[in-house]
């Protein structure tokens, strides 16, 4: 009788609750009238012989205490309607099966209110959001972000107009202050940055280039009466340097200026920074009620609308039969509730229903991880075969990245680029007035165009210091298992950041060939997916041998926070293009190839155009170049799976407790929402690197002998994080890759084998490239 007592209490308590709800939310929606959706014949069979569904007016207080008023279809808000959560968050506006889509308004309690187009949730479209501050801004967004033209009226009285992208001002665009000095040009990560123009009031102007919301570099400083100043700029007054030209009316009227008061003056010129949003519209969950109206007739179940468990749910408990019967009670959803149901509404707020993990519309069997692997490569340890060579590498880097050198412009000379450019430095054990004793063998090293790979590794914005503890610190290099294919070997760094591969001599000729025109493309291009090279070195053992070894440095792609489960390099051939390991011995490791891909790779909008053009960029670079057998490597860190190793799919339902055992960052839908919306966070985003996006499943045909290359896609999503770059760019059309092809095309399709023309490797490499990835829609 006791345990009957507290339930009841319960029960009643949430009643109590649920009708203070319905009041609050009478009270700030008032009385709503909505259009009747058009009368239909919900009984008769489209073209796929289902029943339409019914759309209806409906006015639900929600078992957590939201309040929903509108047009409901199939156990979702859809159409026009009206939803205020218990935070006193509000949305009115469209919707389609659960997702906020279309025209609406979504208030926040601070007072902030956005009104425009949403997708799936965000304020994605042309839309206005009013900050709690008075700040006003108009103009595109693209998941929840500011991003393509738009105009930001802050409450200080400054005005910005022009590109933004992912939230901040980018690209074009022209920002007043109140007190009317206004600046005209380009903009970087919501800084003024690159070439442009700043106007004072007094008639003063400044024109030339900038860097972080301040002079640097070339550019003119211009008075009211014609005199102007003319140099380089830069706020430490050691780089200064100019020279002053008077007008006729001034004479020498400023020869007493001094540039740095410049400075001084843009000090006062701030630009506003932006409201941070407390929460975001696709953060919001709605909770609805899964009926047997929508076909479950098990029991009833509380989800939210993207199909995941509610947020009460915390742990798994059994559940508990609170009152008798035999579970076939359904909530309709237009009617009254029985008391059992009332029930089973407290026992599911309660946290005492917990929903069974079947996967929905899994077609075949569950997908799984692969195994775990130990940590990749054997440390090079004192006894090791290669432990000398190491030691050589480490104390050749130290010298090359430790030796001083004048700051390098990024405009090098063409004698940079020239293979002679290379420099011999003796190291004998006991050492020399240059080199420290050591206690490997003697050896020379090499560096070769050293100033062009030491102006990459600025380019690629690499801190020496670093670099050189990463490669040359107390922890060793770790020897990847087997050489790759080309017979090289592979190094990695302790930190995992950088790659070493020891080189073939035609590899050395090949890269130094294509030199300068890699770096024009790396300049221009900072979002390339080619191969990031930081430096090209040759150890040259002395003695009767005379052993060279060359070696190539480079970033590695995967090293992350993120556990890489699934690792691709596909080229778009079919020959020989299939893993020829047994599934149990596939692993976290093993590269898989193209014939056993079985995703397609949604990208969101904007990142997926700009992939299509770097894709064009980097492939006309490598035709141009001679360039053929390179690939594309991925790898996939699935963000949703089970204790049991099972990948769950986008808008299944998540089992209660499971989670990366191992312990790795955890991206759900608010987190993700959280890291674009910060700019500290999102900097770590970039095309290729720490991307969020979602896999479709696809599916082969069993086609007789015909292989396809790609799969049917199956509508099956999976959330994940993506890593993906062009790799092995240095193999040339040279005679081998010419006879190679030559025999192989005697025994099979010319278009299944890897080794075609660079013109016909690239069309093809791309053709693929753009099939396997996709806008996310």
């Amino acid at each position: 009788m006791n345990k009957d007592s507290g339930v009841l209490k319960a029960w009643e308590a949430t009643i109590r609750k649920t009708q203070q709800a319905k009041k609050r939310a009478n009270s700030i929606f008032g009385t709503m009238y909505l259009t009747h959706a058009e009368e239909e014949d919900n009984h008769d069979n489209d073209k796929n012989g289902s029943v339409k569904p019914e759309i209806y007016n409906a006015d639900k207080v929600l078992p957590n205490g939201d309040y929903y008023t509108g047009q409901w279809s199939e156990n979702f808000p859809h159409g026009q309607g009206k939803y205020l959560w218990t935070d006193g968050c509000m949305y009115v506006g469209e919707w389609f099966r659960g997702k906020t889509m279309g025209r609406g308004r979504f208030n926040w309690p601070s007072g902030a209110t956005y009104e425009g187009e949403f997708k799936s949730g965000y304020m994605d479209g042309t839309g206005m959001y009013t900050a709690s501050n008075g700040d006003t801004y108009r103009g595109q967004w693209i998941m929840n972000l500011k991003h393509g033209h738009g105009v930001k009226y802050f409450s200080t009285g400054d005005c910005y107009e022009g590109e933004w992208r992912r939230g901040l001002q980018d690209g074009q665009g022209r920002y007043q202050w109140k007190d009317g000095n206004h600046y005209v040009g380009e903009w970087r990560n919501g800084a003024i940055w690159g070439k442009g123009s700043f106007a004072w009031v007094n008639g003063n102007r400044y024109d030339g280039f900038w860097e972080d919301g301040l002079p640097k570099g070339n550019g003119t400083f211009k008075w009211s009466d014609g005199s102007f100043y003319v140099g380089n700029w830069s706020k430490d007054p050691k780089e200064q340097n100019g020279t002053y030209y008077p007008s006729v009316l001034s004479q020498d009227g400023h020869l007493e200026w001094d540039p740095q008061e410049v400075y001084a003056d843009l000090n006062e010129c701030k630009i506003c920074p932006g409201e941070k949003v407390s929460i975001l519209p696709s953060q919001k969950k709605l909770a609805v009620w899964r009926s047997s109206k929508a076909g479950d007739s098990a029991r009833n179940r509380r989800m939210s609308v993207d199909g995941r468990v509610s947020v009460g749910v915390e742990r798994p408990i059994d559940r508990m039969q609170l009152w008798g019967g035999d579970g076939d009670e359904s909530c309709d959803d237009g009617g009254a509730k029985t008391p059992t149901e009332g029930v089973e509404l407290e026992e599911d707020l309660m946290g005492l229903h917990v929903d069974d993990a079947s996967s929905h519309g899994t077609p075949g069997h569950q997908m799984k991880l692969p195994r775990k692997s130990k940590r990749q490569g054997e440390t090079i340890c004192k006894g090791h075969k290669n432990y000398e060579l190491m030691l050589n590498l480490q104390l050749g880097i130290r010298h090359s990245v430790g030796r001083p050198a004048p700051a390098a412009s990024f405009d090098l000379k063409p004698s940079a680029f020239d293979p002679k450019e290379k420099m011999w430095t003796r190291f004998p054990s006991e050492g020399s007035k240059y080199t420290p004793p050591h206690q490997s063998c003697e050896f020379k090293w090499k560096d070769y165009c050293p100033v062009v790979f030491r102006t990459l590794r600025k380019l690629f914005k690499l801190d020496p210091a670093d670099y050189m503890i990463s490669i040359c610190g107390n922890d060793a290099l770790r020897e990847l298992s087997s050489p790759g294919k080309s017979g090289s070997f592979f190094y990695l760094t302790n930190d995992d950041r950088y790659m070493i591969k020891t080189m073939k001599k035609a590899e050395a000729k090949v890269l130094l060939r294509m030199l300068p025109a890699y770096y024009n493309h790396v300049r221009a291009f900072e979002n390339t997916l080619v191969t990031k090279f930081y430096g090209l070195h040759c150890v040259k053992l002395t003695g009767p041998i005379q052993k060279k070894v060359r070696f190539i440095i480079m970033g590695n792609l995967f090293c992350s926070e993120y556990t890489i489960h699934r690792r691709f390099d596909l080229k778009g051939s079919s020959l020989g293009r299939i893993t020829d390991k047994p599934d149990s011995e596939i692993d976290e490791t093993t590269i898989l190839k193209d014939l056993d891909l079985k995703f397609i790779f949604r990208l969101q909008k904007s990142w997926f155009q700009e992939f299509c053009r770097q894709i064009d960029r980097d492939c006309e670079l490598l035709e141009q170049e001679g360039i053929m057998d390179y690939s594309l490597l991925v790898g996939i860190h699935f963000r949703e799976t089970s204790a049991a190793g099972d990948l769950i799919p986008s808008g299944a339902q998540t089992p209660i407790g499971d989670s990366d055992s191992e312990g790795t960052p955890h991206l759900s839908r608010a987190d993700t929402d959280q890291l674009l919306l910060d700019p500290s966070r999102w900097a770590s985003i970039k095309l290729g690197v720490n991307m969020p996006a979602r896999v479709e499943r696809t599916v082969r045909k069993n086609d007789g002998d015909q292989v396809q290359l790609i799969g049917e896609p199956t509508g099956e999503y999976y959330d994940v994080i993506l890593f993906f770059g062009v790799i092995d760019i240095l193999q040339d059309y040279d005679i081998s890759k010419k006879l190679e092809h030559a025999y192989k095309s005697f025994q099979y399709d010319p278009t299944s084998i890897s080794a075609v023309d660079p013109k016909q490797y690239s069309k093809r490499f791309r053709d693929f490239i753009l099939r396997i990835f996709a806008e996310d829609t």
